[in-house]
């Protein structure tokens, strides 16, 4: 949470400045209202904890009274939060506060429609570490309330051996023996194979995941058959360019995981207002 508000304290400086010019030259001191948020479009909620946080980073006798939890779908026009206090202070945390929740309310809502089109399939949904900078607690966050999974969080809790790794050691083979023999014990060893016979080595050498990299579905479900007969202690995990209309189509060939850097790099904000009632 300390990140999470370092971060608040950031973006409210970064919209004050020397201060709301506007707000200060129209609303007469020591006004007091009920601010109600609302939700526009259809949305899984995520983010309200930030959302009240915002406005009693910038005046701590603001009341918030949140009309939902996280993880629950809205219509248009259901209500989030009522914020009621010094107007003044209302309207200088609006767009802050709005622009956190817009953000983790898309992904949260675009993770529950990719969880939704592979009900049907065993496939889980998990995240990439395409966040936005600074972001990254909350955005894997609002992945897990849409319903997904967390990949790795960072580069220091999860062995992702890729193409880069490869070639700078020599060989999958290679990669996959230095990996066990220097990393932290308990990490599982993921390596990324963009062919049949990359999968087939991967496996051989001791990897536990095998990325199935820009694999079509053809070749993932070859992959499949090659692992659940040979190594069916071997998880796959199917990535690159997996989209809404194709997502049910990869999680029916039988891979385990199916990530989607989409979910954090772009998930459409939600359409959010804050208007004053009364």
């Amino acid at each position: 949470m300390f990140a999470t508000e370092k971060l608040i304290k950031m973006a409210l400086e970064e919209d004050l400045g020397s201060g709301d010019v506007t707000t200060l030259s129209t609303v007469p001191p020591g006004t007091v209202a009920r601010a109600l948020i609302k939700a526009k479009q259809e949305c899984v909620v995520s983010g309200l904890q930030v959302l009240g946080l915002v406005f009693r980073t910038l005046d701590a006798s603001l009341k918030i009274e949140a009309r939902v939890k996280d993880g629950d779908r809205l219509e248009p026009g259901d209500p989030l939060m009522a914020v009621t206090g010094n107007v003044i202070s209302i309207l200088m945390a609006e767009r802050v506060a709005l622009n956190f929740v817009q953000r983790l309310c898309g992904i949260s809502t675009l993770t529950a429609r990719f969880v939704e089109a592979v009900a049907d399939f065993s496939a889980e949904i998990v995240d990439t570490r395409k966040t936005t900078p600074g972001w990254r607690s909350l955005e894997k966050y609002a992945v897990q309330v849409g319903g997904g999974r967390n990949h790795r969080h960072g580069l220091f809790d999860g062995i992702l051996i890729k193409d880069n790794h490869i070639r700078a050691a020599g060989t999958i083979t290679d990669a996959v023996s230095y990996a066990k023999g220097l990393a932290p014990h308990g990490l599982r060893i993921e390596v990324e194979a963009a062919t049949l016979d990359e999968v087939r080595e991967a496996a051989r050498c001791g990897a536990e995941i095998i990325l199935l990299d820009n694999m079509d579905e053809e070749q993932l479900r070859e992959a499949v058959d090659l692992i659940h007969q040979e190594y069916p202690t071997v998880k796959l995990e199917a990535s690159g360019g997996i989209t809404l209309e194709t997502v049910a189509a990869v999680a029916a060939t039988g891979v385990d995981f199916i990530s989607v850097g989409a979910l954090t790099h772009s998930a459409p904000a939600i359409d959010i207002s804050l208007d004053l009632v009364s």
